[in-house]
């Protein structure tokens, strides 16, 4: 069984549903819960169906804003899920809360948990590094995405037999080319790739709900500059569903009303994502700016610029192609300014190892 309850986790484990789906060995069963079935930031459970994947069961737990009540509803709702699926293993992935809840059942029911992308490191002002590490002590076997990160898990105490260090599984996607090309792209967005393409997504703290409407002014004031100074249109996404979101994403809506520059989707999806991605970083003279992890373990493999805002990803491991910033609007536009206009930085993006990996992921896993 694989559990997924968030978009963006989903969008990097679908490498490893599809080799489980296609090794003879393996029978997959699909959980879903979460953001997944939460309509109001995009309802992405109809997204992996059309992407040709069975759904096993759904798990209404992980919609409401109190974290700690939604973990224990979990909890709740994945054991009774796991007792009628009756898995003899369940793959989790990363740090958000309904991993964790689903993680707990599973551990307490006597059924084996591999966990993927444990031993990371963030120091940001969100609870992820508590939650991944709590679900390493709990998991049995690891998919780690980096050499630190396997290192991090041996410190932890877990056995050298259990620990794998297999890379990020969507770069399997990215080198098989499986994004739409830059013209489908800007038909869809309604971009014009003769200017810069920004892909901005900036969610709330964990610890700080109350500050996400002040932390996201400084970045909209900074790509309003872009777009003025440098003609950029403005690719955005919903925030997560975590408290203070919500309040992100009436500001959101306002300020693309206000600025036709600006489009605004509840979610890309991960190829429309990805093809974003390489508009932003191959083919425009873009970036990608927020604080979402993915601007900085998928970037790098689209040679994009990236803006770092913030304390939410502070210590995970990021490439040359990432600029961290703090929630200042200066120093945001000086980032973008650097992403949009400088040819040795660009090349700099261009060349810079990725330090999750070079793909084939999911077949490790498998195996």
């Amino acid at each position: 069984a694989v559990f997924t309850g968030n978009r963006a986790e989903y969008g990097l484990l679908i490498p490893v549903l599809q080799a489980i789906s296609n090794d003879p060995a393996l029978s997959l069963q699909l959980i879903v819960g979460g953001a997944h079935l939460d309509a109001t930031y995009g309802r992405t459970r109809d997204e992996i169906v059309a992407d040709g994947f069975e759904i096993s069961a759904e798990v209404s737990a992980g919609l409401g804003k109190d974290t700690a009540r939604e973990i224990g509803a979990g909890v709740l709702a994945m054991t009774d899920v796991l007792e009628n699926l009756t898995p003899d293993i369940l793959v989790v992935y990363g740090d958000r809360f309904e991993a964790f809840a689903a993680l707990i059942a599973a551990s307490q029911s006597n059924i084996p948990v591999a966990h993927i992308e444990g031993g990371d490191k963030t120091e940001g002002g969100a609870l992820d590094d508590s939650v991944r590490h709590a679900m390493t002590k709990l998991a049995h076997i690891h998919f780690a995405t980096n050499p630190d990160a396997a290192w991090r898990i041996a410190a932890m105490g877990e056995e050298s037999w259990r620990i794998h260090d297999v890379g990020l599984p969507v770069i399997d996607r990215i080198k098989a080319g499986d994004f739409p090309d830059a013209e489908d792209v800007a038909v869809t967005l309604g971009l014009d790739l003769s200017r810069p393409v920004v892909l901005f997504t900036q969610h709330a703290i964990t610890t700080e709900p109350e500050r996400a409407a002040a932390q996201l002014e400084p970045s909209l004031s900074a790509m309003e500059r872009a777009i003025a100074q440098h003609g950029a249109q403005i690719v955005a996404t919903y925030p997560n569903n975590d408290d203070g979101g919500d309040v992100i994403l009436e500001r959101l809506k306002t300020w693309s009303t206000d600025h036709p520059e600006v489009v605004l989707r509840q979610s890309l999806g991960r190829a429309l994502y990805h093809g974003t991605l390489n508009v932003s970083g191959r083919i425009t003279r873009g970036a990608c700016v927020g604080n979402s992890s993915s601007g900085l373990k998928e970037t790098p493999a689209f040679a994009c610029p990236t803006v770092n805002i913030g304390s939410r990803q502070s210590g995970r491991l990021a490439a040359e192609n990432v600029l961290h910033v703090n929630y200042d609007e200066q120093e945001i536009a000086n980032a973008l300014f650097r992403c949009i206009t400088d040819d040795g930085f660009r090349e700099v993006c261009a060349t810079c190892e990725n330090p999750y990996g070079d793909g084939n992921t999911g077949p490790k896993i498998v195996e």
